[in-house]
């Protein structure tokens, strides 16, 4: 006779055992309707499990993430079940959900087309429309095997001689479609209404290149259609922003195969690189951090101390010469740990903080690669604090506010930081993995920052908080990290000296604010579409001529305004003005300054915003106290 127990803590009880299906609808008709799955004692099942024992149930629906889940696996299943339909042949593989949406993999002997596509999810609306209930049964391993090598499915065997025997199986149906699933499922395919196909990629069976290549349909499922209009109009709108194509219109980088994985940074996308660095220097004096340079290379020796080339020999580059080998460096920590150990140092001296704008190398595979993105050479706002153990707290707790500080400037309010524990491969004993990430813990809960936990994604010398950004489109970045490290100073032999004359190793605080440059930047322009705020823009105005009758006069005030640390530009071509306008405005450039006979006569300018606003006549000395405010962000104008 189980009591079931509700999230508001209401018990029901049950004279015998009880289908969640009917606690469910005990507890309302709207509830009943609305229920995709539940967790049973936090366990995620269908809505036919049954219940024994005295148990806690939450209803899941399409609001919760869980439900989504549901959905969306359940989607899959009915894209499987309308390409059957269509395609008597296909073999279905495998069909798991993946972040906003789905896919499954088919084998068939022609690739699908776009008409395809339109024609299986027709299919998929036709069937979800006939209320199929999906139903759940268990089967043995080998009846399982034989069911499907009987049905013509050879792949769904072959996944189910992979199981240990012995094994019982679970099988969902709806309609006349069968597939080998966990689940749980939706009761009924009613509940699928909102879902789109994406498109058609190949995929190796099981991932090998060895095995044959398969058709994955993507898909994508939503609760209702509201939510996947919202979902399309921000793919729509990442595709316009997408920041290789705004880099080649804003002429601020390119890629090339001769380089693959490199940037080569043209002259306003460098002007961006360096007031972005020039900003970050400024934030490494306030919080008073020493700037340093370390080299490029170093011996294949150093790298194996640190544990790096145990971890990342793959990523590594090397070279050798002099019958030594060197790795180009993936990162910087071990070389800022050599700074450190030049010279006596006293427990005075910490806590130490070490930045440099590192550039390092790793070997990404070429597949991977993607704009700013993803790049083989990459900057780092690297920095390593070398402090005390009674200094944790305090300087971790600076870091958070350095980052935070950092983001809110570059216009970025919605951070979210997660705590990564120990990964299984790692370096260290277990009482200081525990020590490292108690401190961490403590410092978030004592900042009163709100963190999820990520276990086993720590470094492999320490845990870390890592912080993801949401851009304006709801998308997450992982940008800044601390990594707490009480590891790599002692396997690299640094010590400092304590009060009374010991020799102690100092801890250190791995810290990067923007992560890579590079990727920042790629952030930063879709998160702008290129429309830079004024202390941000390559180019924060641009005089425009109307005739070559201005072009002395527009002389001057390019001067005066190069003078005063602004960044302009000058267009005194033989163009229409109105080509001109359009120009430039294609270019996002903040302010248009436009200068007729009019503007020469008076000594005056008249200006105009990227968004098409006419801001009217006003003097040049006007005009530059207006740029200098709105381009000085805490001071931040000029560069």
């Amino acid at each position: 006779m189980p009591t079931i127990t509700l999230p508001d803590n209401r018990q029901l009880p049950f004279d015998e055992p009880v289908r969640v299906e009917t606690v469910v609808a005990s507890i309302g008709a709207g509830l009943a309707k609305a229920a995709l799955a539940a967790k049973v004692n936090d366990v995620l099942v269908d809505l036919s499990y049954v219940i024994e024992q005295d148990a806690s149930l939450k209803v899941i629906t399409a609001k919760d993430p869980e439900g989504l889940e549901v959905l969306r696996h359940s989607t899959a299943h009915l894209l499987a079940q309308a390409v059957k339909a269509l395609f008597p042949s296909a073999q279905v593989t495998i069909g798991p959900v993946i972040e906003d949406g789905f896919y499954y993999d088919f084998a068939l002997e022609r690739s699908f087309t776009p008409e395809d596509l339109e024609s299986i999810e027709a299919k998929m609306q036709e069937l979800a429309a006939k209320e199929y209930e999906v139903t759940r049964r268990v089967m043995g391993r080998d009846e399982a095997i034989a069911f499907f090598r009987d049905s013509g499915e050879n792949y769904k065997a072959e996944i189910i001689e992979g199981i240990p025997a012995g094994e019982t199986l679970s099988l969902y149906q709806q309609g006349d479609f069968v597939d080998l699933c966990r689940g749980p499922h939706v009761p009924n395919t009613r509940h699928l209404k909102a879902f789109k196909l994406m498109k058609v990629a190949g995929a190796y069976w099981r991932g090998d290149s060895n095995n044959a290549m398969l058709q994955r349909i993507y898909g994508t499922a939503w609760a209702d259609e509201k939510a996947l209009a919202a979902y399309l109009y921000r793919l729509e709108e990442a595709e316009k922003r997408d920041h290789r194509k705004l880099g080649k219109l804003l002429d601020l980088f390119h890629t090339q195969e001769e380089a693959p994985g490199m940037i080569f940074w043209h002259a306003k996308g460098w002007q961006l690189y360096r007031v972005i660095e020039a900003y970050i220097r400024r934030k490494l004096h306030e919080y008073d951090y020493q700037e340093i340079r370390t080299p490029q290379i170093a011996d294949k020796i150093l790298w194996e101390k640190s544990g790096h080339w145990a971890q990342y020999r793959e990523e590594m580059w090397m070279t050798s010469t002099e019958n030594r080998d060197y790795a180009i460096k993936p990162m910087s920590c071990p070389l800022h740990v050599q700074v450190f150990k030049q010279g006596l140092r006293s427990y005075r001296d910490l806590p130490l903080r070490l930045a440099e704008f590192g550039s390092c190398h790793r070997n990404e595979a070429s597949g991977t690669l993607h704009g700013l993105m993803r790049v083989r050479q990459l900057t780092q706002d690297d920095g390593h604090l070398f402090i005390r153990e009674d200094q944790i707290e305090a300087e971790a707790s600076k870091l958070l506010d350095l980052v935070y500080e950092v983001y809110h400037d570059f216009g970025f309010d919605d951070v979210h930081c997660r705590l990564s524990t120990r990964p299984d491969k790692r370096v260290g004993e277990e009482a200081v993995w525990d020590k490292a990430e108690i401190a961490l813990q403590q410092v978030l809960e004592r900042k009163g920052v709100q963190w999820t936990l990520q276990p086993g994604d720590g470094a492999f010398y320490g845990p870390k908080i890592d912080f993801k950004l949401r851009d304006c489109l709801g998308r997450e970045w992982q940008c800044g990290t601390v990594q707490l490290d009480f590891q790599m100073p002692g396997r690299l032999e640094a010590y400092y000296i304590d009060e009374v004359g010991n020799k102690v190793v100092p801890i250190m605080l791995h810290r990067a604010v923007l992560g890579s440059m590079e990727r920042f930047i790629g952030v930063l322009i879709e998160h702008f579409a290129g429309k830079f705020p004024v202390w941000l823009a390559p180019v924060q105005a641009s005089i425009l001529t109307v005739s070559d009758k201005q072009a002395e006069y527009a002389q001057k005030i390019y001067e005066s305004l190069k003078k005063e640390g602004l960044r302009v530009e000058k267009d005194l071509r033989n163009e229409k003005i109105g080509f001109k306008i359009r120009e430039h405005t294609l270019q996002k450039v903040p302010y248009l300054i436009i200068i007729g006979d009019k503007e020469v006569n008076s000594s005056q300018i008249t200006l105009r915003s990227r968004s098409g606003e006419d801001l009217g006549a006003m003097s040049l000395a006007d005009f530059t106290s207006l740029l200098e405010k709105e381009s000085a962000l805490l001071g931040r104008g000029k560069s």
